[in-house]
């Protein structure tokens, strides 16, 4: 059900702009109520515990609160209780640990005939200032999926309960994917479960411990929306939001820059881009750099007038290296998750791989960035130097004997950190591939949920991409996302498993890597020109037997199958919407394809029309 607009549009923003006056003062698109959708979900299960006391399980956890509706008045009180962990079979958890969800609320009677919203308390974190707010009219929502009524003196025959789920707009159909492997659709139903119900702010945030944007996690979260949903409003309320709003680890600033050449890539729009390029250019830290190219959060050049040229309102703000997720010293998981193998081994020196691997990428995008703006000096002066940086880089930070690189300047360690960023990046000659990704393929998931992303899209630009299935699909041990769903989550996790981090919270969006993977990667579905005026198709299957996808994109839906034939064939329908064009390229320019009824040899790169396309591939 869509919340309909009314004459009080303009005031309500209004109140939204000064609840929270710090996180948003100078963001001009704020989300209204017509951005949003409410469902009303019914209980998929109903259990009777004892005498007026029923267990409810709505199926999945969503943002929001419920709606009790009695065909009687109960003039007793009622207990109702919301969690989103479960003590033991057909009990919610009371006490779930670190951010995971409970509440108990006390209704002092239970009116008959009309809707009971129950009034939830609100959390002294998430919504002091600096997190971003809900409108007013929402009142006081929390993530759950289940419920207990205790005392109720009504038949539960005559009482509707319905949980009342709030998300930013969003169309369940508009991206799909099932597969021969019954856990890699699982993973998927889960993580983009987790897009759907982490929309409930109208921004990117982090999850419900804190409701704040942060860069790292909204690029995660922007490419996995953007793979089950052609709205794009979000994105770019999120990105404008960092203009004003930057956070403090390095890595995250340096996901600016990935931040707006996505939505540019998907869009086809140049707005943002000429609106804030300035902003992009200095979001590079490319005024940190030393003589050689390299960049370091230690330098001195990262002064208080740096701080504030960056968007920082404080020019004291500690800029450090993160490496991996975003913890700091009061974080209770961080010596834990150290020690746990979320950095695998990482020796932080001043200058690290990971940063400048990182920085290279932004000299990179932003080459193309000033290319689509017609700046043509800046394009050649970002591509100059990002010639310069990954020469430097394979020269000073590889060993060469060990066919690895290091975590940086001046250390002999080599983490799968150091590895899988310059992979990912693209900064890794091809004759050094297979030494990398062998030595990436030894040391398991030894990152965080985040850092999965990398690991993942590094994997895929080795053409590992039987490994990666196996990463995604793991059931084995618990830092794997079927342990998220093991333990009873329908929504990704902050990190593998609590034990891995204390305080983490069961809503992060920033652990749905395997989305957009399979859609970018996996299936390789990617825009080829920004908009996807034209779409670049690279299948990686790995073992697949079958799969089907359909992608969203501005200009329509982009729906593809795959199966292998009893003759082990390959074979591909790939359904192109009206004004799109492509290309599907091929593993191997040797292989024999019957390409739209046609015989093709000797090519890599097919030409995709827009309507159906058919390819058969011998194996």
């Amino acid at each position: 059900m869509k919340i309909s607009s009314n004459s009080k549009l303009y005031l309500l923003s209004c109140l939204f702009l000064a609840l929270c006056p710090l996180a948003q003062a100078q963001i001009i698109n704020v989300p209204t109520e017509n951005d949003f959708e409410i469902e009303y979900n019914k209980a998929e299960r109903v259990v009777k515990l004892g005498e007026g006391h029923y267990f409810i399980d709505f199926g999945k956890a969503y943002f929001g609160t419920v709606v009790l509706n009695s065909k009687q008045l109960q003039k007793d009180s009622l207990i109702v209780r919301l969690g989103e962990k479960l003590a033991e079979s057909n009990q919610i958890d009371r006490n779930p640990g670190g951010t995971i969800r409970y509440q108990q609320v006390k209704l002092n009677q239970l009116e008959a005939k009309q809707d009971v919203v129950l009034n939830l308390p609100a959390d002294k974190k998430n919504t002091k200032p600096g997190a971003i707010h809900l409108p007013a009219s929402f009142g006081v929502i929390m993530p759950f999926r289940y419920c207990e009524l205790e005392n109720l003196q009504v038949p539960i025959e005559d009482l509707e309960i319905s949980q009342k789920a709030f998300h930013y707009q969003f169309n369940d159909e508009a991206g799909t994917f099932t597969s021969s492997d019954t856990i890699l659709n699982a993973v998927w139903d889960l993580c983009k479960h987790t897009i759907k119900a982490t929309s409930f702010t109208g921004y990117y945030v982090d999850g419900d411990r804190e409701r704040i944007p942060y860069e790292a996690d909204a690029y995660i979260n922007q490419l996995s929306h953007y793979s089950c949903d052609n709205v794009y409003s979000m994105a770019r309320r999120t990105n404008e939001y960092f203009v004003q709003h930057p956070t403090w680890p390095t890595e995250w600033l340096l996901h600016t820059v990935l931040l707006y050449y996505q939505d540019y890539m998907y869009t086809g729009e140049t707005e943002m881009l000429e609106k804030y390029y300035d902003v992009l250019k200095i979001r590079t830290l490319k005024d940190l750099e030393r003589e050689d190219g390299l960049i370091s959060s230690k330098s001195a050049k990262l002064d208080g007038e740096f701080k504030l040229k960056l968007g920082f309102k404080n020019a004291k703000t500690n800029v450090k290296d993160i490496v991996d997720w975003p913890a700091g010293q009061k974080d209770t998981g961080w010596k834990l998750a150290r020690k746990e193998g979320e950095r695998d081994g990482y020796e932080m020196v001043a200058i690290n791989t990971v940063v400048n691997s990182f920085y290279y990428y932004n000299l990179f995008l932003m080459s193309e960035i000033a290319d689509c703006l017609g700046k043509t000096k800046d394009a050649a002066f970002f591509q100059k130097k990002s010639k310069k940086l990954k020469k430097v880089i394979n020269k000073k930070l590889f060993d060469k004997s060990r066919g690895v690189y290091i975590d940086g300047e001046g250390s002999n360690h080599a983490s799968l950190h150091a590895n899988m960023f310059p992979l990912a990046f693209d900064l890794v000659p091809e004759k050094n591939k297979k030494s990398v990704s062998e030595f990436i393929k030894t040391r398991g998931m030894a990152c965080s949920v985040y850092g999965a992303q990398y690991l993942l899209d590094a994997l895929f630009n080795a053409n590992e991409s039987e490994y990666a299935l196996k990463l995604i699909t793991d059931t084995t041990h618990d830092r794997t996302w079927w342990n998220m769903i093991e333990i009873g989550s329908t929504m990704a996790l902050e990190a593998w498993d609590m034990k891995y981090k204390p305080n983490s919270d069961w809503n992060h969006a920033w652990g749905t890597a395997p989305l957009n993977i399979i859609t970018r990667r996996m299936w390789g579905v990617t825009p080829k020109t920004p908009g996807f005026a034209s779409v670049q198709i690279q299948p990686q299957l790995a073992d697949l037997q079958s799969s089907e996808i359909k992608v969203p994109t501005l200009k329509g839906s982009i729906e593809a199958k795959y199966s292998v034939s009893d003759k082990n064939e390959q074979i591909y329908e790939i359904k192109l919407p009206k004004g799109m064009t492509g290309e599907f390229v091929l593993s191997n320019s040797k292989t024999k394809v019957l390409f739209n009824n046609d015989m093709i040899k000797n090519k890599k790169i097919l030409k995709l029309k827009e309507g159906v396309n058919t390819l058969r591939i011998k194996q």
